[in-house]
């Protein structure tokens, strides 16, 4: 990469990302930003000294937000305990935009001392690091964690050139989520959203949205929803590591699809995010679609208890290879290359959230956290019925969408393809912009950006 591109991936990590794992929202999802660090990076270096040369079995862990990853990985070591007593990890809360910031210095400076051994990184930054900061990696490929039971769709957003640099943690599926009681109001049951064709799935929003009065769907703006629909069709804005926009026809054909539902009232944009949700549990609109961790924010509505049901989303007319599975968001497990103790941190790894059933289990309800590891899905707790949806067994048809997401490859330019993207079907659903203008406009950028 140019040098002008270097400085402005460093410069961009500086800056909160609207697109979130675990949560998504501008806060980088469900993450509580604190002030301060719980511990130095010298006292990070020296934690790991000590394990090394004391041989104490602990681990330090770089990763953010009390109730939800924190929470995970503390429950990981006392599962981990059961078997290994004197087993420790030092867990160091960083809000994601910090470690990110950590792990760039650290590669830039060679200095790769003040690193974890083991951290967690948003899914849409693993094919920017690896191809750009390789030495902060330890590959997992041959860890002994069996990588077949995670999604192929997850998997592929830490996998590069067939090896493994992360370990799948939460879930970030795609789904629809639609208010029975409107859909019901016009006529309909939610077994009529199922597996259907965007152009099904309009003629079934008209007539929600006559007998109710609001839109179908919410939408937080830019590219989200585009990226979505794009990965369901199993295409991607990069081809053999090249950008390809101008002339990719699943593309254009998702931004038709788009800008034609936001025309027709079927789509409501949104770009406050509080605004977004509020359009939910207001009943401003009658669905929306995104990473299932939207569901907590859907919750939030105790009132809508019952009125609410889970359905896969659209696929796109007329692409072959096209489905109505995606994924949005979502964080892997990472083995830094400073882990002085490789052998712990893989078998610990392996233990926990690479095979525990239990620990699944347990962060459902406490973290709300739901797996990609793809067995999770046959336990007790998976299969209960939610009283929010309707009697439903929502999380155990989540785990199952997760599994049919095609594998989705941006590459190392996630970030600058969504802004480019944004601009984009922003001046064509707003200022009626030609699309194909649209398209090469942003070919042209991304390109200029790569070489500079």
């Amino acid at each position: 990469m140019k040098k002008k591109a270097l400085g402005f991936m460093l410069a961009a990590t500086m800056t909160v990302s609207v697109f979130a794992g675990c949560g998504g929202n501008q806060n980088e999802g469900n993450t509580n930003e604190k002030e301060n660090v719980t511990n130095s990076n010298e006292d990070t270096q020296s934690v790991s000294a000590e394990t090394n040369e004391n041989g104490d079995e602990t681990l330090t862990v770089w990763c953010w937000d009390p109730t939800f990853n924190i929470y995970a990985m503390e429950q990981a070591e006392k599962i981990y305990q059961k078997d290994h007593p004197d087993f420790k990890l030092d867990i160091q809360e960083n809000i994601y935009n910090d470690i990110e910031t950590k792990l760039i210095t650290a590669a830039t400076s060679g200095d790769y001392s003040t690193l974890p051994d083991i951290f967690l990184m948003q899914d849409y930054s693993f094919h920017k690091n690896i191809a750009n900061f390789p030495g902060i990696f330890t590959e997992l490929t041959d860890s002994g964690i069996d990588f077949s039971q995670f999604t192929e769709g997850k998997l592929a957003d830490s996998t590069a050139e067939g090896k493994n640099y992360g370990l799948p943690f939460d879930n970030g599926a795609t789904i629809m989520a639609i208010r029975s009681d409107m859909v019901e109001a016009a006529g309909l049951t939610v077994d009529d959203f199922k597996d259907t064709t965007w152009s099904q799935f309009e003629e079934l929003a008209k007539k929600v949205v006559e007998a109710n009065g609001v839109p179908m769907i919410a939408s937080s703006g830019g590219s989200e929803l585009l990226m979505e629909m794009l990965q369901s069709a199993g295409a991607s804005p990069i081809v053999d590591g090249k950008v390809h926009i101008a002339d990719n026809e699943a593309l254009k054909k998702t931004m038709e699809v788009y800008k034609k539902l936001v025309d027709e009232g079927i789509i409501a944009e949104y770009t406050d995010w509080d605004q977004y949700i509020a359009s939910m549990n207001d009943g401003k609109t009658a669905g929306v679609i995104n990473g299932c961790w939207i569901m907590s924010s859907i919750q939030a509505a105790e009132d809508q208890s019952g009125k609410w049901a889970i359905v896969n989303m659209p696929k796109l007319d007329g692409v072959d290879g096209a489905t109505n599975y995606a994924n949005c968001g979502g964080a892997s497990w990472a083995v830094s290359s400073n882990c002085k103790n490789t052998e712990l941190a893989f078998d610990f790894l392996k233990s926990t959230f690479g095979s525990s059933v239990e620990l699944y289990d347990d962060l459902l309800p406490n973290a709300g956290a739901i797996a990609s590891y793809i067995p999770a899905a046959q336990s007790d707790v998976y299969n209960q019925a939610s009283d929010f949806y309707g009697g439903q067994a929502v999380y155990k048809d989540i785990v199952g969408y997760a599994g049919s997401v095609p594998a989705f490859d941006c590459g190392a330019y996630y970030s600058d393809i969504r802004s480019a993207l944004t601009d984009a079907i922003t001046n064509v659903v707003q200022n009626n912009a030609d699309i194909d203008g649209e398209m090469n406009n942003a070919q042209e950028t991304l390109e200029f950006n790569i070489e500079n």
